[in-house]
C-alpha cells in the first residue's frame, strides 16, 4: 500500500513505525524539520518537509495514487482539511483525526464523509470509552469485546490462590469442561509468551483469555481473582478525556471530579449533571485525603502529566483503593503498569493509532486491537468463501505457531474453535497473532 501521513507527532510516528515494519511505501508530511529528522532517524520512511494542507505539497507525494491519506497533526481543522483536500486529488481512503469529540454525531459524520473525510478517529472519545470498559470488569487489566459482548479477550493477574499457579495448561483442562474460553497469551515481566498446552502460569502472570460470556465469571474465580463491586470513583484532572469519562460513567457510579483550575471546574460543573466537581490540587497528598480517597472503589488519573498521573495512582493505590487507572502521554511508559503496581496505563494515541492500523491489515479486517504491553495484535477477519483459511480443518492449516485462531461468531453466536474446527464462509474469526506473524497470518484470509 501507499500511505500518505500528514503529521509527524507522536500519533504519526506512531504509526509510521507499525507501518514500516509491514514493508509499507510510507510518506510522512510535516513542516516540522527536527521532527521529521527524528521519524527519519528512527524509521524507512519517505520524509517531505511541508504543510499538509498545500495542494502543491499534497501533489509532491502523489496523494492521487495513494490508497490511504491519514491526517493526524494535532490541529483538529488541518486534518479535515487534509482530507477534503486529499480526497478531491484522487486518494482512495481518507482518514481525520479529530480532538472535538461533540462535534462527531452520525449527522457530523455524513455531512464528513460526503465533504471527503471517509473515516473520523477521536482518540479522546476512544480512550474514554476504554476507561468505562475497563470500570465495569474490575478484575481485568485490559479488555476488548466482538460483537457486542459475543466474544471478550481480557487479561488477569494469577494470584497466589489460583488453581491454575505453578501448573500447565494441559493439567488444568478439567476446570474447562465446556471448552467455552481459552488463554492465548501471557504477559511475564516485559515479555510477551504464547500460550501452549506445556505452558507453566506462574503467579503475578497477566493471562489474555477470550471467552464466551457466560464463562468470563468462572475464569475470574480461576485466576484467583474478583470482580468487585465499584460504586465510588474518583478522576482526577478536568481534561476531556477526564471530562468525558465523568459523563460515560455518572450514570451509574458516584463520580467526584478533582479539578485546579478554579474557572475550568466551574465550567465543567455546569456541564456534568451527577459529578461532583472539586476545585483542589489533586497532586497534594493532603487534598486527596481531605476528599475521603480512601473510600473510592477507582481511582482514574488523567492530567495532562503523565508523571503526576502515575504517582497520583500509587497514592490511591496506598490507601487502599483497588482499580487504578492512569492516563500516560509518553509512549514508552505503557509497560511499565504492572511492575509499578498500577493497574493500568493508557495512551489515547496509541488507542487511536491502533484503530486506523485496521485500514491496512490484508483480508477483510472488522477490528483490530491491541493488549497493553502485548507483541501481538488481536483481528477479527469477515471469513471470505474460497480462502486458504476455509480449505482445510485448522489442524492441517500449517497456521504459524505464534498465531492463534482464537474465537468464531458464526450465525450471531460466539464460541471458541479447537483444532477439528473447520471456518467458513461468513464467519467472524478473532485471531490473536504475535507480531513478527501477522503478514504470514494475513494469507490465510486473502
Amino acid at each position: 500500500m501507499r500511505i500518505v501521513i500528514a503529521g509527524a507527532g507522536e500519533v504519526g510516528f506512531h504509526l509510521a513505525k507499525m507501518m514500516s515494519n509491514e514493508s509499507q511505501n510510507i510518506y510522512i508530511i510535516d513542516d516540522n524539520e527536527d521532527r521529521l529528522n527524528y521519524v527519519q532517524s528512527h524509521i524507512d520512511v519517505f520524509g517531505v518537509k511541508g504543510n499538509a494542507k498545500d495542494i502543491h505539497v499534497l501533489k509532491e507525494v502523489k496523494v492521487d495514487t495513494c490508497d490511504l491519506l491519514i491526517a493526524a497533526t494535532s490541529s483538529e481543522e488541518t486534518n479535515l482539511l487534509v482530507c477534503i483536500n486529499g480526497k478531491k486529488l484522487g486518494a482512495k481512503r481518507t482518514i481525520a483525526r479529530i480532538s472535538n469529540y461533540e462535534g462527531i454525531g452520525s449527522e457530523m459524520r455524513k455531512l464528513y464523509s460526503e465533504l471527503g473525510v471517509d473515516d473520523i478517529i477521536s482518540p479522546v472519545e476512544l480512550a474514554s470509552k476504554e476507561i468505562k470498559r475497563l470500570i465495569s470488569q474490575s478484575a481485568f487489566t485490559n479488555d476488548y469485546e466482538f460483537e457486542g459482548g459475543k466474544l471478550t479477550v481480557f487479561g488477569i493477574a494469577i494470584s497466589e490462590s489460583s488453581p491454575l499457579k505453578d501448573k500447565s495448561i494441559l493439567d488444568t483442562t478439567y476446570l474447562n469442561p465446556n471448552r467455552s474460553f481459552k488463554p492465548i497469551a501471557l504477559l511475564r515481566h516485559d515479555e510477551t509468551i504464547m500460550v501452549q498446552g506445556d505452558t507453566v502460569l506462574l503467579e503475578n502472570d497477566i493471562v489474555y483469555f477470550i471467552s464466551t460470556p457466560e464463562s468470563i465469571d468462572d475464569i475470574t474465580k480461576i485466576c484467583g481473582q474478583e470482580c468487585f463491586e465499584i460504586k465510588n470513583i474518583m478522576i482526577l484532572g478536568g481534561s476531556r478525556i477526564g471530562v468525558l469519562t465523568a459523563e460515560l460513567l455518572e450514570k451509574k457510579y458516584n463520580v467526584i471530579l478533582i479539578e485546579k483550575d478554579k474557572k475550568k471546574a466551574k465550567q465543567i460543573a455546569q456541564r456534568l449533571k451527577k459529578t461532583l466537581v472539586i476545585n483542589s490540587d489533586g497532586t497534594d497528598v493532603q487534598a486527596l485525603e481531605e476528599e475521603s480517597i480512601e473510600d473510592m472503589d477507582a481511582f482514574i488519573a488523567v492530567t495532562g502529566d503523565s508523571e503526576t498521573n502515575i504517582i497520583s495512582s500509587l497514592v490511591a493505590k496506598s490507601h487502599g483503593v483497588r482499580k487504578t487507572i492512569a492516563g500516560v502521554e509518553n509512549i514508552d511508559y505503557i509497560n511499565l503498569s504492572h511492575n509499578i503496581g498500577i493497574d493500568t496505563l493508557i495512551n489515547k494515541k496509541i488507542i487511536a493509532a491502533n484503530n486506523i492500523f485496521k485500514f491496512i491489515r490484508k483480508g477483510e479486517v472488522k477490528a483490530i486491537a491491541n493488549l497493553h504491553g502485548v507483541a501481538g495484535e488481536i483481528i477479527e477477519f469477515n471469513v471470505k468463501g474460497g480462502t486458504k483459511i476455509t480449505s482445510k480443518p485448522l489442524r492441517e492449516l500449517k497456521i504459524p505457531i505464534t498465531t492463534n485462531i482464537a474465537g468464531v461468531i458464526r450465525d450471531n453466536e460466539g464460541f471458541i474453535p479447537f483444532g477439528g474446527f473447520q471456518l467458513q464462509e461468513g464467519d467472524k474469526a478473532v485471531v490473536f497473532s504475535h507480531t513478527d506473524s501477522i503478514q504470514e497470518i494475513e494469507k490465510f484470509f486473502q
